[in-house]
């Protein structure tokens, strides 16, 4: 090896030494620093706020928008002028919905004392029934809605249409909304568009035969259903049964002692 490059060698290794040493350093204080991160914690994500866009969960219902339902296409007897307006949102096939209606008492007992109808020993009276009354005295008007609370009520709602063309709604309504209705819906029809004979022969009571058949397997409905279940979650009403008195929301199948203060105050 030249001399001058013993000279060079030399000259390098102290050099190297200290990069090392430096380099070592700086790893072991980084080394240092994440340590002392383990352990703590980062501050929890502010939570974000709803947005505008997005609808309350029971929006307040005007007396304006209760009234207004009777220019939509829905069942509506009475008019908008009376002094007490009920409305019911409802699924022939939901239980609950049966109860409110007051026809089905072997379901009523099956669901609690709490449901068993006051005709067979219990204490509850039903919501329905005594809209009817005061419906057949003309005091009221009334709306019904459809929405989908059970999943078995297509074809049941859309024959209480067909029935309302003939003006026959609550004679069908009474035949669906039985014992032996709910068993139909939910165990033989459900909503099955082969089984239109079999429901147009069950309601032939109510309504001529060949023309629920024929209505019900026409397609003059098909949108409907659809358009009324967005109508009720317009109201604030996600489940079945569902009723407005006025404006008074009461959800699920309450008794009419629940209503009746609202309904005495209306009809002052």
């Amino acid at each position: 090896m030249s001399e001058k490059t013993k000279n060079i060698t030399s000259l390098y290794t102290p050099l190297s030494v200290v990069l090392l040493i430096g380099a070592a350093f700086y790893i072991g204080r980084l080394s240092s620093q994440v340590s002392s991160l383990k352990g703590v914690t980062s501050a929890p994500p502010v939570a974000q706020q709803p947005s505008d866009t997005q609808p309350p969960t029971n929006p307040t219902v005007s007396a304006e928008t209760i009234k207004g339902l009777f220019g939509k296409d829905l069942v509506k007897f009475g008019d908008a002028n009376k002094k007490l307006i009920f409305v019911e949102v409802s699924d022939p096939s939901c239980p609950y919905c049966h109860a409110a209606g007051g026809l089905n008492g072997k379901l009523n007992k099956e669901m609690g004392t709490q449901f068993t109808l006051v005709a067979d020993g219990g204490t509850y009276v039903a919501p329905v029934t005594e809209m009817k009354k005061l419906l057949d005295q003309k005091k009221i008007g009334y709306v019904w809605i459809y929405s989908n609370g059970h999943g078995n009520g297509e074809m049941a709602a859309k024959a209480l249409y067909c029935a309302n063309e003939k003006g026959r709604f609550w004679n069908a309504h009474s035949l669906l909304f039985s014992a032996e209705g709910y068993d139909l819906i939910n165990n033989k029809v459900k909503n099955d568009l082969s089984q239109a004979g079999t429901m147009s022969s069950f309601l032939s009571k109510a309504v001529d035969a060949n023309f629920m058949k024929g209505c019900l397997e026409s397609d003059k409905y098909k949108d409907r259903l659809t358009a009324e279940i967005s109508v009720a979650k317009s109201l604030g009403i996600n489940g079945t049964p569902g009723f407005f008195v006025n404006t008074t929301r009461f959800s699920g199948a309450v008794p009419f002692d629940s209503m009746k203060s609202v309904v005495d105050a209306a009809l002052k």
